[in-house]
């Protein structure tokens, strides 16, 4: 899941944006001893995810609530489905609902969008549908962690986790061959080296200086072809730029070993996620 201290610090920064000032509008309305019961339902069609973090808002705020889980993260529902429970005082089930709303929302958007791009890799393909560091700031634990309840796979989490060699880099070191031998001898050996590519000269040049794994940026179709059968058995191809959920299948059947789609996490849409509460006194 999540490191217990990376989540307390991104929920104590939500609740502070929230409640900084307080909550008048409870505070004015709501007595001190009135309790509730709290029922997160499901609006839309969605991969569920995010129950530790809106049980951990809950907890954040106030100790003495109960939250329920009903359905575990990962799971595929239908609207209607009731997701999670809360009970307790009614005063910071109010002040805890957008926080934690706010959270399940993005993340089962992610996971629901992850998990329809995974999908689309037809069966027996040994493709994997990969996120990118294109992430929320401060975000992007929570965010890498509903890809895979998605069902799709996370890249490198952070610039010390791999070498990953880019248009800025090859132009600042002087290109591929010297960009990947001071890779070698810099990058631990339990490290892969992976360098980005824009054309098949380019591809070459990094099958011959010995790339552990190349990225087609934006070649067209044909060119794709032609890019897999040269690196087949000799090193991953890894596609981006421009991935849609139409061009999964198709990249699928070429045998391409990784798609990383930016718009797993830039881009996506929020699930619609309801908290209705019931007076228990």
């Amino acid at each position: 899941m999540i490191a217990p201290n990376i989540l307390e610090s991104i929920i104590d920064s939500a609740l502070a944006e929230d409640l900084s000032g307080g909550d008048l509008t409870t505070e004015a309305t709501v007595s001190k001893d009135s309790r509730a019961l709290a029922r997160a339902l499901a609006k839309s069609s969605m991969v569920v995810c995010g129950g530790d973090v809106f049980a951990a808002v809950m907890f954040r705020l106030d100790r003495g609530l109960r939250v329920e889980r009903l359905v575990e993260d990962g799971t595929a529902v239908q609207p209607g489905t009731e997701l999670w429970h809360v009970e307790g005082s009614t005063r910071s089930i109010l002040m805890a609902e957008r926080t934690a709303l706010n959270f399940v929302q993005r993340l089962s958007g992610i996971a629901t969008q992850a998990h329809r791009y995974q999908s689309a890799v037809p069966a027996g393909s040994k493709t994997r549908i990969t996120d990118t560091r294109k992430t929320t700031p401060g975000l992007r634990a929570l965010e890498r962690y509903a890809v895979r309840c998605g069902g799709a796979f996370n890249h490198r989490n952070d610039l010390g986790s791999a070498v990953l060699i880019k248009d800025n880099h090859l132009e600042a070191a002087g290109g591929i061959t010297e960009a990947v031998t001071r890779a070698r001898l810099r990058a631990p050996h339990t490290c892969k080296v992976e360098v980005e590519v824009e054309t098949l000269a380019m591809l070459d040049e990094a099958l011959a200086v010995g790339a552990d794994i190349i990225m087609l940026d934006n070649f067209a179709p044909a060119e794709l072809a032609v890019a897999c059968e040269r690196a087949k058995g000799r090193a991953l191809l890894e596609v981006s730029g421009g991935i849609t959920l139409e061009r999964v299948a198709e990249l699928g059947r070429l045998g391409v070993d990784l798609v990383s789609v930016g718009a797993l996490t830039h881009s996506v849409v929020a699930a619609d996620i309801s908290l209705n509460i019931e007076r228990l006194g």
